[in-house]
């Protein structure tokens, strides 16, 4: 069975907002540290790229949270009288408690093309005696830094029995190419 033309399958979402944290530069390491930061409410960040020296971060606990409940979220660092723009590479999470025990920032520049996973949502009903299934839940793209999509929504309403709809049928917005 042929793959569905993309436009009815896609549905745009918007790009994701810029969030701002006050964050501070830390100079003491060790678990000792990092412990007493979160318990401060506090969560020790290192944000890196673009060849400079890595800067260890302390980023407010609940703000920080907050931000990252969205997927690849733009954030605007201010620390020590200027402003960064980046995105969480890796978040470290408590594996029982809502906690952030880490985050490892990429230092990101306006205009700059990184890639970036973006959840892909399925919407809608199969034919009636059909089931669905989503092999994969993400999207890997090629997107500026400062308009990565939020997600990629697909509607599979009425599809028939052995219908496929691949990454390549969602379309993109305007900016960003599929990958991989």
């Amino acid at each position: 069975m042929p793959c569905l033309a993309p436009p009815p399958n896609f549905k745009e979402t918007p790009c994701l907002t810029r969030l701002v944290l006050d964050a501070g530069t830390r100079t003491d390491f060790g678990k000792g540290h990092a412990r007493r930061a979160r318990a401060a409410g506090q969560v020790p960040a290192v944000l890196y790229g673009h060849g400079t020296d890595p800067v260890h971060l302390v980023l407010p606990g609940h703000a920080t949270m907050m931000a990252l409940k969205n997927p690849n979220a733009l954030l605007t660092l201010q620390f020590d009288g200027k402003e960064e723009l980046a995105v969480a590479k890796d978040v470290q999470r408590h594996p029982i408690k809502p906690v952030i025990l880490h985050v490892d920032l990429l230092l990101v520049k306006k205009g700059e093309k990184i890639v970036v996973d973006v959840p892909v949502h399925i919407e809608g009903e199969s034919a009636p005696g059909t089931i669905h299934f989503q092999e994969a839940s993400t999207l890997q793209v090629l997107a500026e830094a400062t308009h990565l999509p939020e997600s990629f929504v697909v509607s599979i309403d009425g599809l028939e029995e052995g219908a496929k709809v691949l990454a390549s049928d969602v379309k993109a917005p305007k900016g960003v190419e599929a990958r991989g």
